[in-house]
């Protein structure tokens, strides 16, 4: 499950986890994005402690969207050593989402 947690920049977020980060961009608007949200909660425990899960709202950091070329919601990016190494675009099923992330991890 997404945890909420204050950082100065996301570049922060990235240094400070111990594990891969799945970062989920999205937006308020965005019903697949809503829907999302109980898929992810199920991939987070699926994966139990090998990652960690943040939402980015792209209303509230455009900036961000901008920088890692977010052009569709909901966008899956997880992060590596402070480097996307995979993308996922749209609502897939957990066991999908957990088939394509755990090899990276």
């Amino acid at each position: 499950m997404a945890t909420k947690k204050q950082y100065k920049n996301f570049a922060e977020l990235l240094a400070g986890s111990d594990k891969p980060v799945l970062v989920d961009f999205y937006a308020i608007w965005c019903g697949p994005c809503r829907m999302l949200v109980p898929i992810l909660e199920q991939v987070s425990t699926l994966l139990k402690d090998k990652v960690q899960v943040v939402k980015i709202d792209t209303e509230r950091y455009p900036e961000l969207a901008t920088e890692y070329h977010i052009h569709a919601l909901p966008t899956l990016v997880l992060f590596k050593d402070g480097q996307p190494v995979e993308r996922i675009e749209g609502v897939l099923p957990p066991e999908d989402i957990v088939s394509r992330v755990q090899p990276l991890l």
